[in-house]
């Protein structure tokens, strides 16, 4: 199997084995170094993570004898199967590729290390923006202590999390200011996230600048559609027939969104004057 084809290779289109053979390579502490951190990165997609694929992850994870990278990419492999099992629960087995009890393993572990000041700080970032993909209480505390910090690396793991976890209105508003492409870029996504209203006018002006960097162009169209989705169509209007087909597809796709949040709105406006009048 050549992982680095499979890396370019949509997941559906991967073997039927290539969840087991990631687990092997991630097990075997004579593969090549390369191989286990592609294999890591692989391992968490949705299409092959279960209960042993996971397991695997965390063994990598809370192992200090495992290079640092190595165990940062474990950490971050986790990130999306913790999200998956936070948004569907855990009423119907089928819904999510692991079980309860992985997941609740998962999530304590990553606590303890992210706690643990002996873990570097790679690791422990990577803990962070993982975990928060379902949070816990213990996440507020630990973005307060990454955002106030004064490093950057920090701040940028702090925004990203804010992404995920609520509460920190001000804090996104103040990273839309800030001058690091990576930090503004996080709280363009965060702000959309939550529908920030105060982001509003730092939105529109990075969907109205043509100097504005592609992947925040596209992260500030998401957010408008969120923030005001009955303004989205008129604002976004002039990069509809964008000739960048990634940016019109963007379009297309937030002023859909827009739409159905508007019509949910509505209904629930109906819902709530049916009940006054009754």
């Amino acid at each position: 199997m050549d992982l680095k084809a499979l890396q370019d290779t949509p997941p559906w289109e991967w073997p039927r084995d290539a969840g087991e053979r990631f687990q092997k390579i991630l097990i075997d502490h004579q593969a090549d170094a390369t191989d286990r951190l592609i294999a890591a990165e692989l391992a968490g997609d949705l299409t092959v993570i279960n209960d042993d694929l996971a397991d695997a992850l965390t063994r990598i994870i809370r192992s200090p004898d495992e290079l640092e990278q190595l165990r940062a990419r474990a950490a971050i492999a986790l990130g999306p199967v913790l999200e998956q099992s936070e948004i569907d629960g855990f009423e119907d087995p089928d819904d999510v590729p692991i079980t309860q009890r992985t997941f609740r393993t998962i999530q304590d572990l990553l606590q303890k290390l992210y706690f643990d000041n002996s873990v570097s700080k790679e690791v422990r970032r990577r803990i962070l923006e993982a975990s928060v993909r379902a949070p816990e209480s213990w996440h507020q505390k630990a973005i307060r202590a990454a955002y106030s910090s004064g490093d950057k690396e920090w701040v940028l793991t702090a925004v990203f999390s804010m992404r995920w976890v609520q509460g920190f209105d001000d804090q996104i508003l103040e990273a839309l200011k800030s001058a690091d492409p990576e930090i503004h870029y996080e709280a363009v996504e965060a702000a959309g996230n939550w529908g920030l209203a105060g982001a509003w006018s730092d939105v529109v002006a990075l969907v109205d600048d043509a100097a504005t960097p592609k992947s925040l162009l596209l992260a500030a169209i998401g957010a408008v559609a969120s923030i005001r989705p009955a303004e989205a169509r008129s604002v976004l209007a002039d990069l509809a027939d964008s000739d960048d087909e990634e940016i019109a597809e963007a379009v297309e796709e937030a002023v859909g969104m827009a739409e159905a949040i508007s019509d949910e709105d509505d209904e629930e406006e109906e819902e709530a004057g049916n009940e006054w009048i009754d």
